[in-house]
């Protein structure tokens, strides 16, 4: 099944949500145009497997992955063919490599990070780009060093570097909303301090308004990183309520901060997960 829509209606951060959660295989496309000005497009293809992705090229050959190789000079283009030929179809070729002893892990981790997390903290700064999701495509193990970033560990590092938020503008939390913890399966993500001071308020009962002076950070900084926590599934936004009863003791707040997960938890962010994908898919269906 082919899913093709585009940024405007579903964002890059939302569309690698229902990725992962889904734990979805398939090649995603995404076609844009880098100047305004100019009616010249750009492609990027990013390699998903169970959710994770695996491998982004700007192209189709099957090629993108060993020109990098040669390139560096590593392997050479003959040795380099020979040792294609022989991999298994189903090992990927930067795997092979490693265990037949022509890379190191190091060279694989460079390779990765060139191939892979570079482009994807690049495609967080489209404004806008068609994208095709097709499940039913073969993914070339030529492409592939056998490294994998999830795609919601991909989400929080791009949304990290993101200086031009314009095109997020209308995702981000209101100022007087709230941040309540949710919990979608066991992750465990490596939040930086201000993420981590945010999520360990996230009771449901504090304005973001509020957290930016207690913190003293700008409010645009604080919706920012509220909408990195709420686009990974740790919380999210509720709207804030006239106080009914008294606040939580520091006690009960503390208690609730674990990533822990319990039978009923996990069902409840599992719902929602479900909820969010039907919703999605409901929606791109009928585009």
């Amino acid at each position: 099944m082919a899913i093709t829509s585009c940024l405007s209606e579903f964002s890059l951060p939302e569309l690698f949500q229902f990725l992962d959660q889904g734990s979805k295989t398939g090649l995603l496309t995404l076609r844009f145009q880098p100047d305004p000005n100019s009616p010249e497009k750009r492609v990027r293809h990013a390699l998903i497997h169970q959710g994770r992705i695996v491998a982004v090229t700007n192209r189709l050959d099957h090629q993108c992955l060993l020109a990098m190789i040669c390139q560096r000079g590593w392997i050479s283009p003959e040795v380099l063919r020979d040792q294609v030929n022989k991999c298994p179809a189903n090992i990927p070729i930067g795997l092979y490599l490693k265990t037949q002893g022509f890379l190191q892990p190091e060279q694989l981790r460079l390779l990765f990070h060139a191939q892979v997390l570079q482009p994807v903290c690049a495609l967080f700064r489209l404004r806008d780009a068609r994208f095709k999701f097709d499940s039913k495509a073969t993914l070339p193990t030529t492409e592939m060093t056998g490294l994998s970033l999830s795609a919601t560990e991909a989400t929080l590092m791009g949304l990290r570097v993101l200086r031009d938020w314009r095109s997020l503008a209308d995702k981000l939390p209101e100022p007087t909303s709230a941040l309540s913890r949710v919990v979608v399966g066991k992750r465990h993500l490596r939040l930086d301090s201000l993420e981590g001071r945010v999520w360990q308020t996230a009771n449901g009962s504090i304005p973001l308004n509020a957290l930016a002076g207690q913190f003293k950070q700008p409010i645009e900084t604080i919706q920012q990183t509220a909408f990195r926590l709420i686009s990974v599934g740790l919380v999210a936004e509720v709207p804030t309520l006239a106080p009914s009863r008294a606040k939580p003791s520091g006690e009960e707040v503390l208690e609730s901060v674990s990533i822990a997960t319990n039978p009923t938890k996990e069902n409840n962010g599992q719902a929602l997960s479900n909820s969010f994908m039907q919703n999605l898919l409901g929606f791109l269906r009928s585009k």
